[in-house]
């Protein structure tokens, strides 16, 4: 895989995580002044995103941390961002391998 996919998966990775703490963190806001949500289904999608920026708003922001099922939900999600990422890094490894 040239150096330059690596660098624009790692930038797209990123920028996914960024995104998904920023929607926990605007939801998180407009709660606490009674504005327009986000919904919970943006939400669980942005986990498959930005799995670990979802966790991480979820959790050092205290934000849905005791909904179910939501909490379920974005387990679940998380789980298979987690799989995804360590599958592609093991397919990039095996296929970097000498023959």
């Amino acid at each position: 895989m040239p150096q330059s996919t690596i660098d624009l998966t790692l930038l797209l990775l990123l920028a996914g995580n960024l995104i998904a703490f920023g929607l926990f963190w605007a939801d998180k806001k407009a709660a606490e002044n009674g504005d327009w949500r986000i919904s919970e289904s943006t939400l669980l999608l942005a986990v498959l995103f930005g799995g670990l920026g979802a966790w991480m708003g979820q959790h050092i922001l205290r934000h849905k941390t005791r909904k179910e099922p939501f909490r379920s939900r974005l387990g679940f999600r998380l789980a298979l961002y987690v799989l995804t990422l360590l599958t592609a890094a093991a397919y990039v490894i095996w296929k970097a391998l000498p023959a």
